[in-house]
C-alpha cells in the first residue's frame, strides 16, 4: 500500500471501531490488528489513538454539515424542514458508523468536533430560516436561537432513537416531525406562560 492508501485504510478501521467500540474503549493495538499492521505504523499516521479519532470525526462532522446545508434549498419554510430532517436521517441511515461515533461519547480534548458542536452548526443554518418567519409574523426574532436549537434537537434525538428501531419508515418519521414542528410553530403564542404560574397568579 502507499502512504495515502495505508492512512485511509487505518482511517477507515478506526471509523468502524470508534463506532463499536467508543473511543475509550478502542485501543491502538486493536486499530493495528485490524489492519494488520504494527503499532508504530498507526502512530506515524496520526501520532496516537486521539489523533486518528480527530481526523474520523472531522471528516463526519463535514460529511454531516455538506448533507444538510446542501439540503437546505426550497423556498418554503415547511419544506426546508422536511429538507433538513430528511437529510439527517439518510444520514443516520447511510452513514450509521459516521453517526455512531459522533453521538457517542467524545475524548475530553475534544472540544469541538463533537455530535453537540455539528448540532450547534445545524441549529444555525435553521436559526436564519426562522429569524426570517419569526420578524414577518411579528414574533421577537431573537427566539429564533431557542426554537431551532428546540427543533434540531427533537430530530435528532429521534433519530438516535430511529437508528435503533428503523420503524416506521424513514419518510414517515420525516413527516411526523415535521408535522409537530410545523403545526407547533403556526399556532405559537407570542408570549407564552406556564399554566402553573397562572395558577398560582390566580390564588
Amino acid at each position: 500500500m502507499s502512504f495515502s492508501q495505508r492512512r485511509e485504510q487505518l482511517i477507515s478501521v478506526g471509523r468502524q471501531l470508534f463506532a463499536e467500540r467508543g473511543f475509550d474503549a478502542t485501543s491502538i493495538e486493536e486499530i493495528a490488528s485490524r489492519a494488520k499492521v504494527s503499532k508504530p505504523v498507526v502512530y506515524e499516521h496520526f501520532g496516537g489513538k486521539e489523533g486518528l479519532y480527530a481526523v474520523v470525526v472531522d471528516r463526519e462532522v463535514t460529511a454531516l454539515l455538506t448533507r444538510v446545508t446542501g439540503a437546505l434549498t426550497a423556498g418554503h419554510p415547511r419544506e426546508l424542514l422536511e429538507q433538513a430532517a430528511l437529510a439527517l436521517l439518510d444520514y443516520i441511515e447511510e452513514e450509521t458508523n459516521g453517526f455512531r461515533v459522533l453521538v457517542r461519547e467524545s475524548p475530553v480534548m475534544s472540544s469541538s468536533g463533537n455530535f453537540s458542536s455539528v448540532l450547534n452548526d445545524v441549529a444555525h443554518q435553521v436559526e436564519h430560516i426562522l429569524g426570517a418567519e419569526f420578524k414577518g409574523r411579528g414574533y421577537d426574532p431573537k427566539l429564533a436561537e431557542l426554537y431551532s436549537q428546540a427543533l434540531v434537537g427533537m430530530v435528532a434525538l429521534t433519530g438516535r432513537w430511529w437508528l435503533e428501531v428503523r420503524k416506521p419508515r424513514k419518510e414517515t418519521v420525516a413527516a411526523h416531525l415535521v408535522n409537530l414542528a410545523w403545526h407547533g410553530l403556526s399556532h405559537l403564542e407570542s408570549k407564552p406562560t406556564l399554566l402553573m404560574n397562572n395558577r398560582k397568579s390566580a390564588r
